[in-house]
């Protein structure tokens, strides 16, 4: 690793300072311990309410053996308040499985101070050597406090992740890699934070490493982000942490990206799969999607472009259907699946790509798309009723969109969708009624009426008596469009008579 450097430098209240204890007793017995120093018990210090200390992974647990608490240094509370002595507890920090050997209680010639900013504070006697090999901050600390003496204490963040930090700079990589597997990777963000901020090049590199290699959460997905955009790393092992977070490719990659999801769910044979994936698509690009659609947005013209492919499709089942296909083009046709299930499924790609178009208040254009289908319309009347009404399904979702308020389009296209798909719908809506496939009959009844009364009176008149010679011939197998027909005749005759008498 060649080195790294804060994106936006944040000055800490740091000062430090070392002293070399003096020499006692006590000191003397305890550095001649037959076992290394294990972490120091950070439970005595720790801050019960951090949220990264509730994070961290380091069960507290119960007291052992007093020299198991060496290393690599001694550490001990300087709270003013009552604490138990060191002997007591156990670290709830790294622990290797068997304690390494000893260090030399000579070495320990530094007295780091530390005081957590929400509270606690404890003293680390270490060696001053690892911390100058391993930290640059650390060496210029320890030469200028050398020079001048004295005591101090250094103020951080969370003292069990500085602590933790530390220990690090006494292991190997092969350790430092365990004891990150240990923790988990929410408290290896924060060594990593911790490792950077005194420039520890070994505990960033193994924190990298380990962080590049196992899955993300969301939430640790996030924290990982946030400290990207306060620390730069200079490593390939960061470029390819970098490129899990962001897409760093050329511009040429995005655009096609969500059109080609688009048309692999339309060209699916598999049904479960594509309803399954229909749904997932479908949440990424609506508008209400919590995701950024920044390389996932569908244009308009890529949604066309699609739709536009489905319905040559299903211009070509609706001739296999009718007899009129072209005899060149009987050679070509799928026989894989029944005619009626690959129209049904050209029919749902319409549709749903439809409520894709109306959540992005782009369906307008489809209005006048559908109401031009010349070829549908007349293969429709030749065409078996179990099959044509699929035709209808389409433009239900037209009128209850209209009727909805939901789209909103010019007096032409509503007209020409009327005039072109009234009709086959009174024809279908009996095979509409026994195979709805998700529509709702009495919103559909409803939309239909309310549409119709968006249209100039002459045309409505037009439209309502073809309805209702339709709805007197066949009863239930009609939509009931009697409450806008009561409308309807109240504004024509009723409202107008009003009129002319009161002139």
């Amino acid at each position: 690793m060649k080195g790294w450097s804060r994106r936006k430098p944040r000055r800490r209240a740091w000062c430090c300072s070392f002293a070399i204890p003096p020499s006692s007793p006590e000191l003397t017995s305890i550095s001649k311990s037959p076992h290394k120093a294990q972490p120091f018990p950070k439970s005595s210090v720790s801050v019960p309410n951090s949220p990264q200390s509730a994070k961290s992974g380091f069960p507290i647990v119960g007291r052992i053996d007093p020299r198991r608490i060496l290393s690599p240094g001694r550490v001990s509370p300087i709270d003013s308040d009552p604490t138990p002595s060191v002997s007591q507890l156990r670290s709830p920090s790294f622990r290797a499985p068997s304690p390494p050997p000893v260090a030399d209680a000579a070495a320990l010639d530094v007295k780091l101070k530390l005081r957590g900013k929400n509270g606690g504070s404890m003293v680390m006697e270490v060696d001053s050597e690892v911390l100058e090999a391993n930290s640059e901050v650390f060496a210029g600390l320890i030469a200028d406090c050398k020079r001048g003496g004295g005591g101090a204490t250094m103020e951080v963040e969370n003292l069990g992740v500085f602590s933790d930090t530390i220990e690090l700079m006494f292991e190997d990589d092969d350790c430092i890699t365990k004891k990150l597997i240990n923790v988990g990777v929410f408290r290896s963000i924060d060594i990593l934070e911790v490792s950077a901020g005194i420039m520890f090049t070994k505990g960033v590199r193994c924190c990298l490493k380990y962080l590049e290699a196992v899955p993300w959460t969301e939430e640790e997905e996030e924290k990982l982000r946030s400290l990207f955009t306060r620390f730069e790393f200079d490593d390939a092992t960061t470029r390819d942490i970098l490129g899990r977070l962001y897409l760093h490719d050329s511009i040429d990659f995005r655009p096609n990206v969500a059109q080609q999801l688009v048309r692999s769910i339309t060209t699916s044979e598999d049904a479960n799969a594509r309803t399954e994936m229909k749904s997932l698509v479908k949440g990424l690009l609506c508008k209400s999607s919590v995701y950024e659609k920044n390389h996932l947005d569908l244009s308009k013209e890529d949604l066309f472009t699609v739709c536009d492919s489905c319905l040559s499709s299903l211009i070509s089942l609706f001739e296999e259907a009718s007899d009129t296909m072209r005899p060149e083009r009987l050679i070509t046709k799928d026989t894989s699946k029944p005619l009626i299930e690959r129209i049904s499924r050209q029919v749902d790609n319409i549709n749903w790509l439809l409520e894709i178009m109306l959540d992005g208040q782009v369906a307008e254009d489809f209005v006048d798309v559908w109401a031009r289908q010349e070829k549908l319309l007349k293969m429709h009347d030749v065409t078996s009723p179990m099959i044509r009404y699929e035709l209808s399904r389409v433009s239900a979702i037209l009128f209850v969109a209209m009727g909805t308020r939901k789209l909103q389009c010019p007096l032409e296209a509503r007209s020409g969708l009327l005039q072109a798909w009234f009709g086959p719908m009174l024809l279908d809506f009996g095979w509409l009624q026994r195979c709805k496939k998700g529509l709702d009959m009495k919103a559909l009844e409803e939309a239909m009426g309310q549409t119709l009364l968006t249209l100039p009176l002459k045309q409505q008149y037009v439209l309502f008596m073809e309805w209702f010679r339709h709805f007197s011939r066949h009863g239930t197998e009609c939509p009931n469009m009697g409450k806008a027909f009561q409308i309807w005749w109240r504004r024509s005759f009723l409202r107008s008579s009003e009129a002319v008498e009161s002139r």
